[in-house]
């Protein structure tokens, strides 16, 4: 039986065993003699190790025999005891690699059980010449790489997973590969094609190469089967090149769309038009941006139906469908193409089964399913190969917010959201994904406009509290009595779901409510609470401010400084619908590989793109903060 740790390990402990007891690839164990305490598992109470130490004459015995209650205390997470026993034998250990190495393995897990990661990392730091057993370089190689993911290092662990896959025997390797290429694919292109010179790991550099082609070259197919070949060609003995990963291989036998005929469904006429015309300017421009004379693009009104709209695009020969725009219009098309499905498979009456599955028939032959980019969500869908969904969504919005906060180090956000129906969505969102994050909720607080708002803020920071405990002191001792009321300092971060009207009164209320005997916190907002004023009065009252956009937005250029000139009198909203609009055209090329590859990513002008197995585009914003009034990008 070998080592246990208390976290969730890569590898099975009866596969351990076979590790411990031979491979072929290893160095040499270390061999034990018949009476040796054996380090590899603590299968008794501290007690019994520590009365055992006690009664043993050797020195090398009674190390292990106090090494051995350490780990028992750590398996029972008591790490106060754990860490004096550490301490307690440190001074007499012998001069041996397997005992120093344990000493210093366990002095790691109990600072990784108390969140002094970096000084658990700075206590595995095995010399290059010791020659351990296996199963001590395996949890070794598994803690270091565990520490690395807790302090958000994914490059270093991913490296440390090569290190311990050459440990392990080939089905154990497999999934950690596994695991190493799921670290590398979420990451951007630029950060795997900067860290793959690294000469010093050539397997680690071989799979931040891989990822990088994959990324890369995924719209391509073509061109990615030939690098590939050439990258299989330069690291013939690496794991990737001997089996691709599975969903590369997929990516490779992924035809991309190349439609001739491309359809766009927009309420052009009615109540709705003047928003749908900023996204079929935004979809005008990304055409004559790369115009292609093969390729049509027309649109169609859905003013009198959504179900009319796609027909006609379909009965006009459309190969492609961008749209419609509306989420009522969404689940329109949705709701007939499911009860067409049900006609389909018989789910009518008895009378009208066969007719119905008849006309089913002959309107699939009549019309061919078609792929299709949505430009909004339904709540709840039954994925299709050929069905994408591409929204602005306030909630997507909140959920990457929370992954941002959580990658600044961020440990106990709290949330102040409006009380109305988007706000509490955003507030829901955020806290889902906080949970996935942290497996702890986050402390949210729901305010109202007005006198109320002031009250929100005083009560989160415990303002309220701390001023009616020094009205109930200078009830006791008199009005003399001088005191400033104090803040919490609990909570490292503010994130504030409010409208553009609602941030300049809400920013003010928590500077002055933040004591002078406490830090203040980063405050973090949504693209909601985008001021469309221009002015750096206006901007400097948001001084310090960190908020999320889409990168068109955070950073000014000749072609936001071009629509400003063409649509003067539009908004942010107006221009982010624009910005959609580009960016959905741009996607129809690019999404089968997207969604075979699920860490391919695409650097849109709306944030950096990825779609998801069941079709949902992920947007990850991009992220300014206000200094000197003027709204920089991070």
């Amino acid at each position: 039986m070998l080592k246990r740790l208390n976290t969730t390990k890569f590898i099975s402990a009866a596969v351990l065993a076979t590790v411990l007891f031979g491979c072929a690839t290893a160095p040499t164990p270390v061999k034990e003699t018949s009476t040796q305490v054996s380090l590899v598992n603590a299968t008794q109470s501290p007690a019994e190790y520590l009365a055992d130490a006690k009664q043993a004459s050797d020195a090398e015995q009674k190390n292990r025999l106090m090494l051995l209650a350490a780990h028992a205390f750590i398996n029972q997470g008591d790490t106060g005891n754990a860490s004096k026993t550490l301490a307690a034998v440190k001074p007499s250990l012998v001069n041996k690699p397997e005992i120093l190495a344990e000493h210093r393995y366990l002095s790691a897990r109990v600072l990784e059980q108390t969140a002094n990661y970096d000084q658990a990392l700075a206590q595995l730091n095995y010399p290059s010449k010791w020659r351990l057993a296996n199963w001590q370089m395996v949890s070794y190689h598994q803690l270091k790489a565990r520490l690395f993911q807790l302090s958000k290092s994914p490059i270093e662990q991913a490296k440390e997973l090569t290190l311990l896959a050459t440990y392990l025997p080939s089905t154990e390797a497999s999934e950690v590969n596994d695991e190493i290429w799921g670290i590398l694919q979420p990451l951007h292109e630029q950060t795997l094609l900067a860290f793959s010179q690294d000469s010093s790991n050539p397997i680690f550099a071989g799979w931040l190469q891989l990822a990088y082609i994959a990324k890369h070259y995924a719209i391509d197919p073509q061109q990615l089967v030939q690098q590939l070949g050439n990258w299989q060609q330069d690291n013939p003995g690496h794991p990737g090149a001997k089996k691709l990963p599975t969903d590369l291989e997929r990516a490779l036998n992924t035809k991309p769309y190349k439609p001739k005929k491309i359809a766009v469904l927009l309420p052009l006429t009615g109540p709705r038009a003047a928003i749908a015309d900023t996204v079929k300017q935004g979809i005008i421009s990304s055409y004559l941006t790369n115009p292609d004379d093969s390729v049509s693009v027309n649109f169609f009104d859905t003013a009198q139906g959504a179900e009319l709209a796609q027909q006609q695009a379909i009965a006009a020969g459309a190969d492609f469908i961008i749209g419609p725009l509306l989420q009522s219009e969404v689940e329109s098309l949705m709701q007939a193409e499911q009860k067409a499905s049900q006609q389909a498979n018989g789910q009518q009456q008895p009378g009208a089964q066969a007719q119905a599955q008849a006309q089913a028939q002959a309107q699939a032959q009549v019309q061919p399913k078609v792929p299709q980019l949505f430009l909004n969500h339904v709540d709840s869908f039954t994925p299709s190969n050929d069905q994408f969904f591409f929204a602005l969504s306030p909630t997507d919005e909140a959920v990457d917010a929370a992954q941002k906060l959580y990658n600044d180090g961020i440990e106990k956000p709290l949330l102040l959201a409006s009380d109305d129906a988007v706000g509490r969505r955003m507030a829901e969102a955020f806290n889902g994904k906080w949970q996935e994050l942290t497996h702890e909720a986050a402390e949210i607080h729901y305010y109202k406009r007005g006198d109320e708002m002031k009250v929100t803020v005083q009560k989160s920071l415990g303002v309220i509290d701390s001023k009616e405990r020094i009205a109930r002191i200078k009830t006791l001792l008199g009005n003399k009595i001088e005191a400033d009321f104090r803040s919490r300092r609990d909570i490292d971060a503010i994130y504030m779901i409010a409208s553009s009207q609602d941030l300049p009164l809400l920013k003010p209320f928590i500077d002055v409510n933040f004591s002078v005997f406490a830090e203040p916190v980063p405050l973090y907002t949504t693209s909601r609470s985008r001021i469309e004023s221009q002015s750096r009065t206006a901007a400097q009252e948001l001084n310090n401010l960190t908020i999320s956009d889409i990168p068109w937005l955070i950073e000014t250029n000749a072609e936001t400084a071009e629509v400003a000139r063409l649509w003067p009198t539009w908004g942010n909203s107006q221009k982010r619908l624009y910005v959609m609009g580009f960016d959905a055209l741009q996607l129809v090329s690019k999404l089968a590989q997207m969604r075979a590859l699920p860490g391919y990513q695409y650097s849109g002008r709306s944030g950096l793109l990825s779609v998801s197995p069941d079709g949902t585009i992920n947007r990850q914003l991009s992220w300014g903060r206000y200094q000197r009034g003027n709204l920089r990008p991070l």
